[in-house]
């Protein structure tokens, strides 16, 4: 319980109806979840508009509204508070009445278009191999030290996000860790929080189905780095031609990092196999248990974040030596017939070069690269050619296939993905509806010494088709194939 006037110290507020002295048992942006003694926040949010839902709220037992205008007929002994946007006020509402959680813990934001997901999930692991309570939020799971809480999107809406690091304080973490998506930042889901540190680890296209330019989306990830206070650190990846330009603004102390120029944290590999790499960070070496120049970067970027957390060098790469790659990133399943299936997340034409450079490496023209890859349905449509154009240009031999199709008829996908191709292209490329039937003929094709990519989708163990999400797992169907 805390009281309105308490709630609203950080908001600001341009007109109240009703007392604020009044205790509030809970806060939320979905009216269905409302409860007795609560406060309403109205949001117009992108689906729908929560001021529509004021009237269900107050029947819910609503005692406060907090909206950006009031409705025409106010209910009798309801608080009605008016802000120029709830958007912004919620993010500070709700970290007041979760007793500042952010303030208690050594937060560190990860944002960019790839690598989110195993930056913070590395420094995670690090930081508990350290001895260390741990908080994580990101795309594949959330944890409260080592207790897993499904996880819905990349960074949770701002009451939950709060509600997860108010748990992860009574569980006693000192540090944690989250993807900051750039939806996230736009909707000012992290508003009212204190970062300790912030991370950027490239940019390239993605969301602008959403974004709709990229400037757009270049502006909400540099945003994070714009809030961060004069207490915090900003570790930029150098080597990304907007890693200087996200930090330009920041308050922050800003380090960078690089495996091509100068910088704060720097590294090239000195080895380099499927099973892992030597690498040279600062002058020191370390085997790692990873591939890929881009892993490189997401290391160096998890080296320079535990150094900015007060670790010292050699604790920090005696750790790094026994960390594993995230589930579903670059993960090899080795074939009883010899050649190798690779299962990764990649879904941006970026990411999908990156995962195919790094086989290359390793290969080094002494096997085959089959790739089965496809698109998402209801996303930025202007990806699809492009990524068929990576995957060919890379590979010796290309499945198209379903992704998850959500509310579009999957061969549509397939076609805008095929568009980007020409006749020679054409050449090298099957395409095949059903993933299933996509993986097993893939694994048919490939023989010993080949590597067989299947990117998309990674972690996901489901196919979302038509709104229903059915059990689908590419490493399961990899694992049959083999068979």
């Amino acid at each position: 319980m805390m009281k309105l006037n308490e709630l609203l110290k950080n908001v600001k507020v341009l007109a109240v109806n009703g007392p604020t002295d009044i205790e509030i048992a809970g806060v939320d942006i979905d009216s269905r979840h409302i409860k007795a003694g609560y406060l309403f926040v109205a949001i117009r949010g992108t689906q729908a508009d929560g001021h529509s839902y004021i009237g269900k709220a107050v029947e819910q037992g609503a005692v406060a509204v907090l909206c950006e205008t009031l409705p025409e007929a106010l209910a009798e002994g309801v608080t009605y508070i008016t802000a120029g946007s709830t958007e912004d006020a919620v993010g500070p509402v709700a970290t007041a009445f979760y007793g500042y959680p952010s303030e208690k813990l050594r937060l560190v934001g990860v944002t960019g278009t790839n690598g989110k997901t195993t930056v913070a999930t590395l420094l995670y692991n690090m930081f508990r191999k350290m001895g260390h309570r741990c908080g994580l939020l990101s795309t594949v799971c959330n944890y409260v030290d080592g207790e897993p809480i499904a996880a819905d999107h990349t960074t949770p809406g701002p009451i939950e996000l709060n509600q997860l690091l108010a748990r992860m304080v009574e569980a006693g973490c000192e540090y944690a860790f989250m993807e900051c998506s750039s939806h996230a930042i736009a909707q000012k889901r992290i508003g009212g929080l204190r970062f300790t540190g912030g991370i950027f680890t490239n940019l390239t296209r993605d969301h602008l189905d959403y974004h709709k330019t990229f400037e757009n989306y270049r502006n909400a990830k540099k945003a994070f780095f714009d809030g961060l206070p004069k207490t915090a650190f900003a570790i930029t990846n150098a080597d990304d031609k907007n890693g200087m330009v996200m930090v330009q603004n920041t308050k922050a102390t800003v380090k960078t990092y690089s495996i091509r120029t100068m910088a704060d944290f720097r590294a090239h590999i000195i080895e380099c196999h499927f099973e892992g790499m030597y690498l040279d960070i600062n002058g020191r070496e370390v085997g790692v248990q990873f591939i890929g120049k881009f892993n490189v970067s997401n290391l160096l970027a998890v080296y320079g974040a535990a150094v900015m957390l007060g670790k010292q060098p050699e604790d920090i790469l005696v750790v790094m030596s026994t960390l594993k790659s995230v589930s579903g990133r670059l993960e090899p399943l080795q074939s009883p017939t010899g050649y190798t299936a690779i299962v990764d997340y990649a879904h941006t034409p970026d990411a999908l070069a990156n995962v195919l450079n790094a086989i290359h490496e390793v290969l080094e023209g002494k096997g085959r690269v089959i790739t089965v890859c496809g698109a998402g349905g209801n996303r930025d449509k202007g990806k699809r050619p492009l990524m068929a154009q990576e995957a060919v240009r890379q590979s010796d031999r290309v499945i198209i296939t379903s992704d998850n199709p959500r509310f579009e008829e999957p061969q549509d996908i397939i076609n805008d993905m095929l568009a980007g191709l020409n006749a020679q292209q054409m050449k090298k490329v099957l395409s095949i509806v059903d993933r299933r039937e996509a993986i097993r003929t893939a694994c048919m094709m490939a023989q010993k010494g080949d590597v067989v990519l299947i990117a998309g989708k990674g972690h996901e163990n489901y196919q979302e088709v038509k709104g229903v999400k059915h059990h689908f797992d590419d490493k399961e169907e990899v694992r049959k194939a083999f068979q």
